[in-house]
């Protein structure tokens, strides 16, 4: 049913929820992991024009994203790895479609009308923008 799933990390401790739910799922599927965070920083976002250097965040989020990656494979899980940068939905969008994949995971903050006005909805926008299935776990509260 899912031959690949992206999985949205962000690095937090939201990513608790999110990825030991679709590891049993690409367990039972026999699916392929697509790991994914999205670097926005001011480097990040600025990487190409100003022709920047990896950045300390860049390089603690591949090792992140590899720490990870290794603790699904040692489960005997295919999983993938992707550091993109720039805009978190933009780029959660893009991975999914070049990359084949059929199911998108992200955690949910629980962020409530002014939590989206702040901190922004990456979810909001990829739901609105994508026709590939989305699945939401919802993170727990501190």
């Amino acid at each position: 049913m899912y031959r690949k799933i992206l999985i949205a990390l962000d690095n937090g401790p939201a990513d608790a929820a999110v990825v030991p739910h679709v590891t049993k799922l690409a367990a039972h599927f026999g699916s392929e992991i697509l790991l994914l965070h999205v670097a926005d920083g001011f480097a990040a976002r600025c990487f190409d024009s100003l022709k920047l250097t990896e950045s300390e965040e860049m390089k603690a989020d591949l090792a992140y994203l590899e720490k990870v990656a290794n603790e699904l494979r040692a489960k005997k899980l295919s999983v993938a790895i992707k550091l993109a940068l720039g805009n978190p939905p933009t780029e959660i969008l893009k991975a999914a479609k070049s990359e084949g994949c059929d199911l998108i995971a992200l955690a949910g903050h629980g962020h409530r009308l002014f939590g989206d006005i702040f901190h922004g909805s990456t979810i909001t926008e990829v739901r609105h923008k994508t026709e590939i299935p989305l699945l939401v776990v919802r993170a727990k509260k501190k």
